[in-house]
C-alpha cells in the first residue's frame, strides 16, 4: 500500500510517499528513501467500499450556526444547479455563500433579507432532480 502525506520535520514541510502496512515502512522524501520502523504502529483498517449506489443527498439548506440572512438569491420554483449560490448569511462577523447541495427546482423559501435565524432551521428546499435510470446493459 503507497500514500502521499505531508509531514513537518523540526518545522520544516516535506511531502513525503509511504510504503508498507507497518510496523516497517519505505519512505521516499525528495528522491531519498528510507526505511523506518515504528514498532507501535497498527495497520490501518481497510476502507470499505460505499455499497457501489450513490448516496441521495437531501436538497433542504440550513445553517450549523445561528446567522442573519443578508441576501437571497434564489425564488419559489427557479431551477439551480448544484454549487450555485443561493443565500448569503452573516454569522460571526463573516458572511457565507451558502451552495446549493443538489441539482433541482427550488420547493420553498423559508427565510427572508435581514432575518435573524437559528442554527439547524431548514432556510430553502430544494427539490433534486430525477436520478438518471442505470442502463441494464
Amino acid at each position: 500500500m503507497s500514500t502521499t502525506r505531508t509531514v513537518t520535520v523540526d518545522g520544516e514541510t516535506f511531502e513525503v510517499v509511504i510504503n508498507g502496512d507497518g510496523p516497517t515502512y519505505s519512505v521516499e522524501v525528495g528522491g531519498r528513501t528510507f526505511e523506518v520502523e515504528v514498532p507501535e504502529a497498527v495497520a490501518a483498517p481497510k476502507r470499505r467500499g460505499g455499497g457501489g449506489g450513490k448516496k441521495k443527498r437531501s436538497g433542504t439548506v440550513s445553517s450549523s450556526i445561528p446567522g442573519k440572512v443578508v441576501t437571497v438569491e434564489v425564488n419559489e420554483g427557479q431551477r439551480v444547479e448544484e454549487g450555485q449560490v443561493i443565500l448569503i448569511l452573516e454569522a460571526m462577523k463573516m458572511q457565507n455563500e451558502i451552495q446549493a447541495p443538489v441539482s433541482g427546482t427550488v420547493t420553498s423559501v423559508q427565510c427572508d433579507e435581514g432575518e435573524a435565524i437559528e442554527a439547524n432551521v431548514p432556510l430553502v428546499v430544494i427539490e433534486p432532480d430525477p436520478e438518471p435510470a442505470e442502463d441494464d446493459a
